[in-house]
């Protein structure tokens, strides 16, 4: 089976490209450094031939609301549109846990412009929604600084090692088409300003951790569960404890 990967050299998409192939798809990575770009277009209509399944696993190399929104919006179109002329029959998304809860933010605003387009698009798909990442811990708490501080709410996050995302992709992708969504989150759930003050302690970094129930989350002020995945999510194993041990 052909795979296409949009953003298939990134963090995940690069696991995901690898764990394919280990199990005999034939997975390419599409990206701009490959030559495919799904925001002119540029190479879609080539990559896509013979494929059965799109992923795509791209991001935005800007989260200012405006540039956020037209890169989802037109490469999300760009690339519904080619994978309809090219017959593709399984649309694989990777999105975010509480998007549509989050709609106070451009970012997550761009995303579920990203998601409604899929749904529209008359191509059976599968979108995965994904809990944050172990590995932006750190972005979470720079977006959240002002001089040496970061404000935090203390609200529930369930986080979720990169490796067990891609694993849930790879799932999704081989599997039908469930025209909906499949949600993945870690086993643990922390408060939010506890789990960044942990973690940047262990990595010995000396800004400051203030609990602040009026914090924004990339803009979007949160509720208790606005992060944590609904009943039915599947759990991945992996500790963030564990985790943070290995990057020492």
């Amino acid at each position: 089976m052909k795979v296409v990967v949009i953003g298939g050299t990134g963090l995940i998409g690069s696991k995901v490209v690898g764990g394919l192939g280990a199990n005999g798809h034939e997975a390419v990575a599409a990206a701009p450094s490959t030559g495919v770009n799904t925001l002119t277009g540029k190479g879609l209509a080539e990559v896509l031939e013979d494929a059965s399944v799109v992923v795509d696993v791209s991001n935005s190399p800007s989260f200012e609301d405006q540039a956020v929104m037209d890169f989802f919006r037109t490469s999300t179109t760009n690339l519904l549109k080619a994978e309809a002329e090219a017959g593709v029959e399984h649309h694989v998304a990777l999105s975010v846990v509480g998007t549509g809860r989050l709609q106070e933010s451009g970012y997550f605003r761009a995303k579920q412009v990203q998601e409604d387009l899929i749904k529209a698009s008359g191509i059976p798909y599968s979108i995965v929604h994904a809990t944050q990442f172990f590995e932006f811990m750190k972005g979470i708490a720079d977006a959240a600084t002002e001089g040496d501080t970061v404000r935090l709410a203390p609200v529930k996050i369930q986080p979720i090692v990169s490796d067990d995302v891609a694993a849930a992709v790879r799932r999704t992708t081989v599997g039908s088409p469930v025209n909906g969504v499949v949600e993945v989150a870690g086993p643990e759930a922390f408060p939010l300003d506890e789990l960044i003050r942990g973690g940047l302690a262990a990595k010995n970094d000396p800004r400051t951790v203030v609990t602040d129930p009026q914090a924004l989350y990339w803009g979007a002020q949160l509720q208790e569960t606005t992060l944590l995945p609904g009943p039915g999510a599947h759990i991945a194993e992996t500790r963030f404890a564990d985790w943070l041990a290995q990057q020492k």
